[in-house]
């Protein structure tokens, strides 16, 4: 029997869940705190200048093709992709690293870095690609449910890969610095450090130099926009300027929503937002988690993050790039184990403009610049301008072209604004990092416990951070709350 369903956010885990329920003929509502939609796959424009606020990378193309799929349509119905070449580039201090669209042209790099790489790489790459078919096509669409679901008879061949490392696996085949760097790098974006993450998540490596690299014109909120459409198409209801200031439980079942004083009735509600800020909209004998248990998780990174328009175009920078011109390690250990800010912090920098047209105004360059920082640390202007001499010093000395004389403007956006903006925990940007204990069902949960028809979807629930992981975790909300209603 159809349901109203209110869902809390308006990301890619909330509007994924919110298709899938509608698709099953539910009524669904999608309520949005800001103004625009797309949770921290805003954009920002100024100027005539486009910019990402959040997300900037599109890999796991299968995940999003697979999306739209499932309501009988194609990515190509929505937004244009385009694979880059390169990918990537990595700046070091005496070198720049090239990754290309196809793991020969990878293989060829990394030969001229290391002799007899190539080979390591070839065979590295073939077992990220199996635990790749693995984890996409079994164990990242369980529920989180039950231990048990990571058992099956392919995982059972592969158990040692939970209980080592990807810095082990990685160390082992290769012995290059650099090249160790470049084949730790993609775990960043499962939220924790290459030496506390299991060897089985190396499939990364396979969604990077197996899968590539790739852009959706406008930008990855074209994405969003995408799923706005198909939302739409679908008969999603969705809600902007619409904070929510209660989830209403009446003798344990949700009932709806308080929004601006007033009472939004459901059946069911989904929250996509901040699981920790989900639970502080119940009152205390209906959460699950104590603070004691949200202080002792491990969060991925927050982020100090710019967006910058330039007055002229730059010539040796790819759409993306990776400066790891100082110590990953170092900065590893400052902003996941001392929780402060990195002294030579490696940072990214991201010029869509340089492949896309549309992203900024003829003969000029946007820049996108991160530096991922630990969650909670003090943040103020001085610091931000502080970090901001630091990386503009660094990507001139390292590129040989001037930038800070040829900026327009910069917007900043860092612990704060993740708190403001987003209710994140401890204003952090990817949510919890994917560890050994932290896997799976070892993870908050899509449905409550002490609410009955609450569920959670995103990036501190199952199956992790990271945008397809998002679209995954709607789909398996939406898939609990079906088999029931």
């Amino acid at each position: 029997m159809p349901k109203k369903i209110a869902v809390i956010g308006s990301g890619f885990s909330s509007l994924s869940a919110a298709c899938y329920l509608a698709h099953a003929g539910h009524e669904v509502h999608v309520f949005e705190k800001n103004a625009t939609l797309g949770g921290r796959a805003r954009q920002l424009q100024k100027d005539g200048f486009t910019f990402d606020m959040g997300p900037s990378w599109y890999w796991m193309p299968d995940i999003f093709e697979k999306f739209f799929n499932n309501f009988g349509k194609n990515v190509s119905d929505y937004y244009q992709l385009e694979k880059l070449d390169p990918a990537y580039k990595v700046w070091f201090a005496d070198d720049i690293v090239t990754i290309g669209d196809t793991l020969d042209k990878i293989a060829v790099e990394f030969e001229r870095i290391e002799p007899g790489s190539s080979a390591a790489l070839e065979k590295f790459i073939k077992k990220a690609g199996v635990n790749y078919d693995i984890a996409i096509n079994d164990i990242v669409n369980k529920p989180g449910i039950s231990p048990l679901e990571l058992v099956t008879p392919q995982t059972a061949l592969r158990v040692n890969q939970f209980f080592r490392t990807i810095s082990d696996d990685v160390r082992k085949a290769f012995k290059n610095k650099k090249l160790v760097s470049i084949l730790e790098f993609p775990v960043l974006f499962l939220g924790a450090k290459p030496n506390k993450t299991p060897a089985f998540y190396r499939f990364m490596n396979y969604a990077d130099f197996g899968l590539g690299t790739w852009h959706p014109k406008g930008g990855m909120h074209s994405v969003i926009k995408g799923m706005i459409t198909l939302a739409e198409e679908l008969g999603v209801h969705l809600h902007t300027n619409a904070d929510v200031e209660q989830i209403i439980v009446d003798k344990g079942i949700a009932k709806g929503l308080l929004i601006s004083g007033k009472t939004i009735p459901a059946d069911i509600v989904v929250s996509g937002a901040d699981y920790h800020h989900s639970e502080t909209l119940l009152s205390k004998e209906y959460r699950q988690y104590s603070e004691k248990y949200w202080d002792s998780r491990v969060f991925a990174p927050s982020s100090l993050l710019f967006y910058v328009g330039f007055d002229k175009k730059f010539k040796n920078l790819a759409h993306h790039n990776l400066f790891f011109d100082t110590d990953f390690d170092e900065h590893a250990r400052t902003i996941y184990d001392d929780l402060a800010w990195p002294e030579e912090p490696l940072f990214y920098a991201n010029f869509p403009s340089v492949n896309d047209s549309s992203m900024a105004p003829d003969g000029k360059e946007n820049g996108f610049f991160l530096i991922p920082i630990a969650p909670g640390v003090e943040d103020n202007q001085q610091l931000r301008d502080k970090y901001f001499d630091i990386i503009m010093k660094r990507i001139t000395k390292l590129s040989g072209e001037d930038f800070k004389s040829h900026i327009l403007f910069k917007e900043s956006f860092c612990v704060k604004d993740f708190i403001s903006e987003y209710n994140s925990y401890k204003g952090n940007a990817y949510g919890m990092a994917n560890t050994l204990k932290q896997t799976a069902f070892l993870r908050p949960n899509l449905k409550s416990k002490k609410v009955k028809n609450l569920y959670f979807t995103g990036q501190l629930t199952v199956p992790g951070p990271g945008v397809p992981p998002a679209l995954i975790s709607g789909k398996l909300t939406a898939q609990l709350i079906n088999k029931i209603f």
